[in-house]
């Protein structure tokens, strides 16, 4: 289904007619970290009697009015690869609100052992391995300044870009704590004068690397186009969303240097 077109996030607005008798859960991500409609959500959900499962990759650390994301829904997955404001190398974790869905996971993710000689269940091999784990807990204790230095990073682009024809991006959110994961811009080629991704390319050129984020759509690749749902007229906002978007370089070591090195590119 397709998106809000203000926030990239699932459009509650148009849950309800993409809801068929198979359904059996609503699986929303919070894009680029900016918390979806959860209460709107929630209430779609619970008419229905649907599980709700966010992809929350992109979430870690952000609250809505001093509330962790992560506690919406039925599950929330994180991502702890290492591109994200927190990682360990590689990995994730899941958030739960029960003893008996953690039962159900620990089984899955350690081969379906109960103990050394029961195997209750068939199971995966997705444990984290203690080097990682060990990384991790490091990583804890420098990851609030990282999202504090990425802030004042997201300051100096959003200055920047003010009254830049052309060139949008997302606004704060009000309520939400951010965690300047990522700093999208959307590029109006005809009222910026280039394409996005002749912007894109042009950073490369002086190895300033963006990123098209998320592009293609997944809409668009053959495992799924032939689906009623993935037809591009379907999904108007998604693809222009997609075919505009360019990520900056985002990461709490950006020097001043640095940002002015992708400022010049964009704005001069």
């Amino acid at each position: 289904m397709d998106i809000d077109p203000t926030t990239g996030d699932i459009d509650p607005d148009n849950i309800e007619a993409a809801i068929t008798p198979k359904t059996t859960a609503i699986m929303p991500v919070h894009v680029y970290g900016k918390p979806c409609r959860t209460a709107e959500i929630k209430e779609i959900a619970d008419k229905y009697g649907l599980k709700v499962i966010y992809d929350a990759a992109h979430a870690f650390g952000v609250e809505v009015n001093g509330r962790s994301v992560l506690n919406e829904g039925d599950l929330s997955t994180l991502s702890f690869h290492a591109t994200k404001v927190y990682n360990t190398i590689e990995g994730g974790a899941l958030v739960m609100h029960d003893a008996e869905t953690k039962k159900r996971i620990d089984y899955l993710k350690n081969f379906g052992f109960a103990d050394e000689v029961t195997v209750v269940a068939p199971g995966i091999n997705s444990k984290m391995d203690e080097v990682r784990s060990a990384y991790g807990l490091l990583n804890l204790k420098q990851v609030d300044k990282a999202i504090e230095a990425r802030r004042r990073v997201a300051v100096r682009y959003l200055e920047a870009l003010k009254g830049v024809e052309g060139i949008t991006y997302f606004d704060d959110m009000p309520g939400v704590k951010h965690n300047y994961s990522y700093f999208p811009i959307f590029i109006d080629a005809d009222r910026y004068g280039m394409t996005r991704d002749e912007v894109y390319f042009s950073m490369r050129e002086r190895n300033v690397l963006g990123r098209r984020y998320f592009y293609p759509l997944i809409s668009t690749f053959s495992t799924y186009r032939g689906l009623d749902s993935a037809r591009p007229e379907n999904l108007p906002n998604a693809h222009r969303m997609a075919d505009s978007v360019l990520c900056l370089p985002m990461h709490h070591a950006l020097n001043d240097e640095d940002i002015d090195r992708v400022l010049n590119i964009i704005v001069k």
